[in-house]
């Protein structure tokens, strides 16, 4: 996208998303915070404020997919340029999400701390998809990409995962964050990219997905799709590929002032339908991505872009999210570093001091630590240290 095609409502979106994305992770571990804040457990029914943000993420992603697929097809580039670029993304999220998913039944008798292993892993995948300038020379860039290769093959061998006599090597569980991300992305990208952006196509994938959703959680489909699942992490996706395109024809076709009434309709309707299907559809549920989860943070998305169309788009206020700004620029970048800080504090026993690791003070600390993350990503991106895939 150029500057001037650019949606900055979608930045804005991003930004706000990922920083709370690194809040949420980081006052998982805060004792003594109200439990509206946490995500809620599997067996219960319902949603906490925590339960919202990946969710969130996902439309995200999704939003962005007609502007960068799109510009692609503009482009005229060919399908199989296009489709594998969109492999190549899907593939680097993939992998990390199947490296950070085995960091969670690392074994204390594997080689290596599990924090060494976390720096290695992460360091790995700065060299390999890190934002190259074009002023390095390809043989050095290919050499680190390569050495990055090589380091995680060295930590995939070196693994050792699970506790006593069941010890395993690297093993798929629920794929992590980025691997959901990954599949869902190729999935949804593939799909544009097949219908040719059509909004009528576009609009029957969404409505099949939430009904495949709706399906598996209501007890009348009994099939589990390949890759897809229960269509939980696709119909998000999606969702919010339909709502970029709908904000886009209402824009090309002058029609900016139908979108108020329009978004607010199909906020309010997404979120009454997740309630009406709440007691037929096993409960509100993040973990196992019931309907209702699905179309009530749906609603919230369309919502909260609504909110942001108008401030960003419409009334040109942006210097507000300047200081989150790399957040939505950088976002890989952000959800990177918390691994290596984290596995930091592990390495040197740091610990903090009990007023900031329970009730206000530690919600204080997360949101601190967040904000901090984000302005370190900022000045990493000035110096191109930033991932891009």
């Amino acid at each position: 996208m150029t500057a001037k095609s650019r949606i900055f409502s979608i930045d804005a979106f991003r930004a706000i998303t990922m920083l709370l994305m690194i809040f949420v992770n980081d006052v998982s571990g805060v004792h003594n915070i109200p439990q509206w804040i946490e995500h809620v457990r599997m067996e219960d029914d319902g949603m906490g404020f925590a339960d919202t943000v990946f969710p969130t993420f996902l439309f995200i992603v999704g939003l962005s997919i007609p502007f960068a697929i799109g510009y692609r097809m503009r482009q005229q580039q060919s399908w199989l340029k296009i489709e594998s670029h969109i492999l190549l993304r899907s593939v680097a999220l993939i992998v990390m999400g199947f490296f950070h998913v085995n960091l969670e039944s690392y074994s204390n008798t594997a080689p290596l701390p599990q924090a060494v292993w976390a720096i290695a892993i992460t360091i790995a995948f700065f060299l390999i998809w890190l934002d190259y300038p074009e002023t390095i020379p390809a043989p050095v860039r290919y050499g680190l990409m390569g050495a990055g290769v090589i380091v995680l093959i060295a930590m995939a061998m070196c693994y050792s995962g699970g506790t006593g006599d069941h010890l395993h090597g690297m093993e798929q569980s629920w794929g992590g964050i980025l691997g959901i991300i990954g599949w869902a992305y190729l999935v949804c990208a593939t799909l544009f990219l097949l219908l040719q952006g059509r909004f009528a196509g576009v609009s029957v994938i969404l409505v099949c997905f939430l009904l495949i959703n709706i399906g598996t959680h209501g007890g009348w489909l009994h099939i589990q799709l390949p890759v897809i699942g229960d269509a939980a992490s696709v119909a998000l996706i999606m969702a919010g590929v339909w709502a970029s395109q709908l904000y886009t024809r209402l824009r090309e076709q002058g029609r900016i002032n139908s979108l108020w009434l329009l978004f607010a309709g199909i906020g309010i309707v997404a979120i009454a339908a997740g309630f009406l299907l709440r007691p037929y559809t096993e409960g509100i549920s993040k973990i196992r991505s019931t309907p209702a989860w699905v179309l009530i943070c749906t609603g919230i998305a369309v919502l909260v872009f609504e909110l942001l169309i108008w401030i960003t788009d419409v009334r040109g206020k942006n210097a507000w999210y300047k200081l989150i700004k790399p957040a939505g620029t950088s976002t890989l970048t952000c959800y990177l570093i918390p691994y290596l800080l984290y596995a930091v504090f592990e390495l040197t026993g740091f610990r903090y001091p009990d007023f900031l690791s329970q009730g206000v003070g530690g919600i204080l600390r997360s949101f601190a630590v967040a904000l901090l993350v984000i302005i370190l990503v900022g000045f990493m991106e000035k110096k191109h240290l930033r991932l891009k895939i």
